[in-house]
């Protein structure tokens, strides 16, 4: 079998690998590149997957970082099934026309500026009438009822404990008259979670596609969670503030809502604190939880069972539209505020952090992965200053990092979930991680298991071949484009001399013009500050 790796390869988003196999070719998932521009301009290259010649793709869960390309790949020709479990059918009916708004919006808000300045028009990655034409190719799959999408090709998904109705895919092949199987983890729960049950064991692989987002740290317990959640209500609450908690849309904030039930239970949520759910999409994701609760864990359907609904608490509001949105921020006194994006890279999430993060009573909870580049990661790291809609905003607000909620399993619940494998020995691809926190991880399992482990590229090409070693295949000039720090830095000491070299001139014009020029000049070298600190 031969694999290329579209994404997730040395970062955690993009995910998707193209496996070719007895003349039939496919995918493991077909995630949206999130993070840096650099990394973001991966979204563009749809070409590369060949979406006419995939006879069908696996999707692990419904995360946009594991699905946001399949309207895009629809858009360029592809109509065949696309297999996940039925809440990720569901989910992703949602997640996918709201991810065609945002692309959407997104060129429109683009083209405005480029109609003013006469620039080329912008088109979105894909619209909403390609999502609606992805739909329909869903086939729904259940746990652990292996089933054949292609001849040759025996394909078992069984519950990862990510989010609701996530699943790792077991993989069983011929070629070349030998039996082979591949398992590829998705994103892999943690034991305990809230909502979702435990992940299922791994029985026996010759290969294991395994993510490795924690791979080299533990989270905190759940009670440690609650309590710092609780510490950060308390402290908004006694300023007379709002708490703002960024959250993804799906699972993570109905987590909340579920740690917030708890938190009621036990004294610790005031009573007359509003809550708000303040996105469209988390609220629509809500009722899909609600529609599936035979995917919910024992401890969940007891509190159901006794007329007790995790997913409801009497001051939890839903604000769908835009004013109501507003009006929160207009709003005076102590709040939560539960909104997407979990990275605070998109949607109303910015307006509430432009409203609060300045306060020094409001606190910021953090409650996911940060990627690189995005506010989230800013703010968590330290930044005493960001930028939202063009304006600089001081980091007053308390920030707590919570992340005893993500939903991916920690270093020792990876490894823990590793040692559940029975039989031979087993081939480790490294995928859906950072590279430093990967190069840790390797090492453990290496140590622990004795495994050989890989760390794939960005769009590496390896065959897999039982028995014989790895020997990938990877245009470094594509994978990792050097960076010629040299050129930039001479390039940009060539543009301070040409400033020196005009000053005497611009010395000679108007107060004004001088007083302006000196202010762009300042910003400029704010800038500059900013990056040498991240440096």
């Amino acid at each position: 079998m031969k694999v290329t790796f579209m994404g997730a390869a040395r970062t955690v988003s993009g995910s998707c690998y193209i496996l070719e196999c007895d003349g039939k070719r496919f995918a493991v998932d077909c995630g949206m590149h999130q993070g840096n521009r650099e990394i973001e301009k991966r979204n563009w290259n749809i070409d590369a997957y060949d979406p006419k010649k995939l006879d069908f793709i696996l999707i692990t869960h419904a995360h946009i970082d594991h699905t946001g390309l399949l309207p895009a790949l629809v858009a360029k020709g592809y109509r065949n099934p696309i297999y996940c479990t039925s809440p990720t059918r569901d989910l992703l009916e949602i997640m996918l026309l709201d991810s065609a708004h945002i692309q959407e919006m997104e060129a429109e808000w683009g083209n405005r500026k480029q109609r003013r300045t006469g620039g080329d028009m912008i088109k979105p990655l894909y619209t909403i009438a390609d999502a609606e034409r992805t739909t329909p190719l869903f086939a729904a799959i259940e746990y652990s009822k292996t089933f054949e999408p292609a001849p040759g090709v025996k394909v078992t998904y069984k519950d990862a404990g990510h989010i609701l109705g996530s699943a790792f895919i077991e993989i069983e092949y011929q070629e070349d008259g030998k039996l082979t199987k591949a398992v590829f983890s998705g994103d892999l729960g943690r034991p305990e979670q809230l909502i979702v049950n435990d992940p299922s064991d791994m029985e026996c692989a010759d290969y294991l596609f395994m993510e490795s987002t924690y791979g080299n740290r533990n989270h905190v317990d759940e009670k440690g969670s609650l309590d710092e959640l609780a510490e950060a209500i308390a402290y908004s609450y006694g300023n007379g503030e709002k708490v703002v908690i960024p959250a993804f849309a799906v699972e993570r904030s109905q987590q909340i809502i579920y740690s917030l039930f708890l938190l009621k239970k036990q004294g610790k949520l005031p009573a007359d604190m509003p809550i708000y759910l303040d996105s469209p999409l988390a609220i629509r994701a809500t009722e899909i939880f609600r529609h599936h609760p035979e995917y919910f864990d024992e401890k969940t359907q007891e509190y159901i069972r006794n007329g007790e609904n995790p997913l409801d608490l009497p001051n939890l509001h839903f604000t769908q539209t835009r004013e109501q949105s507003q009006a929160i921020n207009e709003s005076q006194g102590p709040a939560i505020i539960i909104s997407a994006s979990g990275m605070a890279n998109a949607g109303r999430i910015k307006h509430h952090l432009k409203h609060n993060l300045w306060r020094p009573g409001a606190s910021v909870v953090f409650v996911g992965w940060q990627g690189v580049g995005t506010p989230g990661r800013k703010i968590v790291n330290g930044a005493e200053k960001i930028t939202i809609f063009g304006e600089e905003v001081l980091v007053k607000a308390k920030v707590f990092t919570i992340n005893g909620f993500s939903g991916h399993a920690g270093r020792d619940e990876l490894l823990d979930w590793l040692g559940t494998m029975q039989g031979k020995p087993i081939k480790v691809l490294l995928v859906h991680g950072e590279a430093e926190v990967q190069d840790e991880f390797a090492k453990l399992i290496t140590e622990k298991f004795g495994f050989e482990v890989h760390i794939p590229e960005y769009m590496e090409v390896l065959e897999l071949l039982p028995g014989k070693e790895f020997e990938p295949v990877v245009d470094l000039d594509v994978a990792r484009p050097r960076v010629d720090w040299e050129f930039l830095l001479a390039d940009s000491e060539t543009l301070y001399q040409e400033l020196r070299n005009r000053l005497r001139d611009v010395e000679k014009r108007p107060w004004v013009d001088q007083a302006e020029l000196r202010d762009k000049l300042l910003d400029i070298n704010r800038t500059i500050v900013e990056l040498v600190s991240e440096m």
